[in-house]
C-alpha cells in the first residue's frame, strides 16, 4: 500500500539528485510498504516505473525452463529495482519479489526521464550501477558454467552473508530458504539439502529452518576454490 512517509534523503534517487529536485520527488514518488512474498513486478510485463529500496530485502529472478527459476541477484536497502527494463522493448526481463516486509520508493517512467535529463550526478551514478551489475552478472554466468555445484552453493552462502550481514547471534540477518539458495546457485533443492546435511555435520554451518549461521568461513571458501574435475 502507498503512503507519503519518505525522508527524501535515504534512497538512491534522493542521495544523488539536486537538492531543489527533491520538492518534485516528494510530489511524484509513492512510498510502498510491501509484505513478505509480494511480487513487485513480473517478467514480461510493461515497464511503468522504477523502484528504490529503502528497507527490507528482495530477490530478482527469472524463469529458467518450464518449472524452475534462477535468482539473478539479491537486493537490499539502497539498491535500485526495475532499471533492467529500460531498453528498446520497455518490458521487464526479470521479476522481483520481497523476501521480507520491505519498503520501496516508486517513481513513474516519465518522471524518471525528466530526472535523468536534469540531474547529471544521478544519471552518472545510475550508469555506474548498470556497469557494476553487468560485470557481476557476467561473473555469475561464468561461475554457473564452470564451477562445481557444491562450490556454487558455498559461494552463494558467502555472498548472501556478505550482502545482508549477520544478527546478534551471528545468523545471516534474513531468513532464506534452501529453495532460494538453490535458485541462486543454479541447482536443485535436493542438492542443497544434501550439502547442507554434510556442512551441518562438519559444523561448517548451523541451520535452523530458514536461519543459517556460517561457523567456518575458511572451510566454505575452500569449497568455492575447489577445481572443476570435469
Amino acid at each position: 500500500m502507498p503512503d507519503n512517509s519518505c525522508d527524501l534523503t535515504s534512497c538512491f534517487l534522493c542521495k544523488h539528485c539536486l537538492s531543489d529536485w527533491k520538492e518534485l520527488i516528494a510530489i511524484k514518488k509513492r512510498t510502498l510498504h510491501l509484505k513478505k512474498g509480494t511480487l513487485i513486478f513480473k517478467e514480461g510485463n510493461p515497464v511503468e516505473g522504477i523502484y528504490f529500496i529503502t528497507a527490507g530485502s528482495i530477490k530478482v529472478h527469472k524463469q529458467w525452463g518450464e518449472q524452475r527459476e534462477l535468482i539473478v541477484r539479491f537486493a537490499k536497502a539502497g539498491d535500485v529495482l526495475g532499471h533492467r527494463g529500460f531498453g528498446a522493448t520497455q518490458v521487464f526481463p526479470v521479476s522481483a519479489t520481497t523476501l521480507e516486509d520491505s519498503k520501496v520508493c516508486y517513481i513513474p517512467y516519465s518522471f524518471l526521464q525528466a530526472t535523468l535529463q536534469t540531474n547529471p550526478a544521478f544519471t552518472y551514478r545510475l550508469l555506474q550501477e548498470y556497469a557494476i551489475e553487468l560485470q557481476t552478472a557476467e561473473k555469475r554466468m561464468r561461475d554457473l558454467a564452470l564451477m562445481e555445484v557444491k562450490s556454487r552453493i558455498a559461494q552463494a552462502l558467502l555472498e548472501i552473508a556478505s550482502l545482508f550481514g549477520t544478527d546478534a547471534e551471528q545468523y545471516i540477518s534474513i531468513p532464506i530458504s534452501r529453495q532460494d539458495i538453490a535458485s541462486y546457485a543454479g541447482t536443485t533443492y535436493e542438492t542443497v539439502f544434501k550439502l547442507f546435511t554434510n556442512l551441518v555435520a562438519e559444523d561448517i554451518i548451523t541451520s535452523t529452518g530458514k536461519r543459517i549461521k556460517i561457523n567456518n568461513t575458511i572451510a566454505l571458501q575452500k569449497l568455492v576454490n575447489e577445481p572443476n574435475i570435469e
